[in-house]
């Protein structure tokens, strides 16, 4: 048996994931200088963020709440991402 359970496992690959996808959205933004790759790399850094409250919640820290840094970190990421898509169609 793992010493993390499958749960455990999901969320760490998450945060992961997001990481990677921030990590190489910013470098992309750094090449290029495309407004919306500044969105979305802001976005998928505060998604990270967001899976990095639910691992500290759910694994790291079961007795503190985390849920509503969570929700702030999600929906910034979303409204990040909905503001540069309206601003980059004009």
């Amino acid at each position: 048996m793992s010493p993390i359970g499958p749960a455990a496992a999901v969320y760490i690959l998450c945060l992961l994931t997001s990481a990677t996808c921030a990590f190489l959205l910013v470098r992309s933004y750094n090449r290029t200088k495309a407004g919306l790759l500044l969105w979305t790399a802001v976005c998928f850094v505060l998604l990270a963020l967001n899976n990095l409250f639910v691992v500290a919640d759910m694994i790291l820290f079961p007795d503190i709440n985390f849920w509503a840094l969570r929700q702030i970190a999600a929906f910034a990421a979303v409204g990040v991402l909905l503001y540069g898509f309206i601003w980059e169609s004009e």
